[in-house]
């Protein structure tokens, strides 16, 4: 049973709390249907809180139902034009926390979110940065397959 608005496709099939088994998180892609910008990153199922007056932190289910990614530019479309705008595909789903933030790195990077315009990305795990387009153009490049040697 789908219970939120806008579900995360999987296999092109709606993904619900019952598909998540022993999963820790997955790796996605939303789409602006509306610009074709794109946005890879990566949501964990679970989360640890800890109650007030609790001795303990407890795991429970995440706010990934209603997630739409950290980028700024996104959050402020969802806020303007409302949740549809957007389709969101999970690319991958995974056991373990660090084999999310591997497989999220591994496809920001394959990718090319960093150069390429339709991407919305503005870092890659916070250590890789857009350049600027000057710094792009200005990058000599010898051996590469088909290109101009320089």
């Amino acid at each position: 049973m789908i219970d939120y608005e806008n579900p995360w496709l999987f296999d092109d099939k709606p993904f619900t709390s019952a598909d998540i088994g022993k999963s820790y998180g997955f790796v996605y892609l939303i789409t602006d249907k509306v610009t074709g910008k794109m946005y890879v990153g990566r949501k964990y199922f679970w989360s640890m809180r800890k109650k007030k007056g609790a001795l303990k932190r407890k795991r429970e289910e995440s706010d990934w139902k209603d997630y739409y990614g950290s980028a700024d530019e996104i959050k402020a479309l969802v806020k303007e034009f409302g949740q549809l705008r957007f389709d969101r595909r999970i690319i991958s789903v995974h056991s373990t926390k660090g084999d999310v933030n591997y497989s999220e790195v591994r496809e920001q990077f394959r990718r090319d979110v960093l150069e390429k315009d339709e991407y919305i990305n503005a870092n890659i795990n916070g250590k890789w940065f857009r350049k600027p387009g000057h710094i792009i153009a200005g990058r000599r490049i010898t051996g590469s397959p088909g290109r101009p040697s320089q």
